[in-house]
């Protein structure tokens, strides 16, 4: 391979490698792309519109960061050609290459590996869905007719290097557990869809890839939860996940501890609050509420509270909870906000929360009232 050739070559400054399996798969960093060289004999199964599908003829795979320009030629079409010539500017065949496309910077890879006696799993991932991030059922955002579609920012690019033999069928089931393992990621993140108030499963252009060992006298029939394969799959994919969003995107539980960070999944902004503080305290300066604002969000028993109040509305929407018990049960919650903060003084919830009002509108207000009512500079 050409890439591997001129490492010693005229491009020996320009690529880097970055890992290497204990099976020989090799990740090398070129400039806005990753390529992994993977040994002969080895079988693969790709969502890659370049030599997609199952292959066992496939000698590298890429993952290409875009840029402006190249975005914009994609959305006029072309995306294999492209990739053909990607593949050929790379120094790898276009013809036994896979690949993957994302704006999610190289420098925010991460590679998880978990093993388990004669079994290695490594997880190569890059990601990003602070644009595009979605929840499955999400209203779409294009259609698709004879080719012509626009291409969306935002991708979560999985490739998973497995060092046992695997048929087909077993790639095939280990590309499922890898996407639910994907999911349960984003779950425990509380990433919020771009389309919708759920939560989101994945964006609109995720990719992924799984390679095998044909040459492993280790054969390995299942890949599902219950198998030490399938736990491997998990893990690394978790991990993995959650660190390269961490790097790109600053998705992680530091920037998920705060109030108005969860609300932004239901459409609230500081502005609301803002809106809200004028109208009912009208006294109120606005530069020193935004402060307050800003630090009461951080409050871990805010963000408990909240995050408490957001999951029953969460299961009403599922139909798992009926909405006048839920929304019930989300304002007996909020009313013990200032408790919780051991506020000596308690609101006229008679005045301050409206039944009628949504769950939503009914914590922005009792909140507010806890902030300004704690606030040193509030006027009277």
């Amino acid at each position: 391979m050409k890439i591997q050739n001129d490492i010693n070559g005229s491009f020996n400054n320009a690529i880097h490698p970055i890992h290497k399996t204990s099976t020989g798969e090799q990740v090398f960093r070129f400039k806005k792309s990753i390529v992994i060289q993977l040994p002969e004999k080895r079988n693969a199964l790709t969502a890659s519109w370049l030599n997609g599908g199952y292959r066992e003829d496939i000698h590298s795979i890429f993952n290409h960061q875009l840029n402006q320009d190249e975005l914009d030629h994609l959305e006029d079409g072309g995306v294999p050609d492209f990739m053909k010539n990607l593949a050929r500017d790379l120094g790898t065949d276009p013809d036994r290459t896979a690949g993957f496309l994302t704006v999610a910077d190289m420098d925010n890879v991460a590679i998880i590996c978990e093993k388990f006696r004669e079994i290695e799993v490594t997880s190569i991932v890059t990601a990003g869905i602070e644009v595009n991030g979605g929840r499955a059922g999400d209203d779409a955002s294009y259609y698709e007719l004879n080719g012509k579609y626009e291409f969306r920012v935002g991708t979560i690019n999985t490739i998973i290097i497995i060092n046992s033999h695997l048929s087909g069928s077993t790639l095939l089931r280990s590309v499922m557990t890898a996407v639910e393992a994907k999911t349960v990621a984003l779950q425990e993140l509380m990433a919020p869809s771009k389309y919708s108030e759920g939560i989101a499963t994945g964006s609109g252009t995720d990719n992924i890839a799984v390679i095998s060992n044909l040459e492993s006298e280790n054969k390995l029939s299942t890949a599902g939860k219950h198998s030490k394969l399938g736990e491997l799959i998990g893990k690394s994919v978790i991990k993995a996940t959650k660190e390269a969003l961490s790097k790109q995107s600053n998705l992680n539980q530091d920037s998920q501890g705060d109030m108005l960070v969860r609300l932004e999944r239901f459409g609230v902004n500081p502005e609301d609050y803002w809106k809200h503080v004028k109208n009912a305290y009208s006294q109120q300066d606005n530069a020193t509420f935004m402060l307050n604002l800003y630090e009461f969000s951080k409050n871990p028993l805010v963000v408990s509270l909240v995050a408490s109040i957001l999951h029953i509305m969460d299961e009403i929407k599922w139909g798992l909870i009926p909405e006048p018990t839920g929304k019930k049960t989300a304002i007996s919650i909020i009313k013990t906000l200032p408790s919780v903060l051991k506020m000596e003084k308690q609101p006229d919830y008679g005045e301050l929360v409206d039944p009628n009002d949504s769950i939503i509108r009914n914590w922005i207000k009792v909140s507010s009232w806890c902030i300004v009512k704690s606030s040193p500079f509030y006027c009277k």
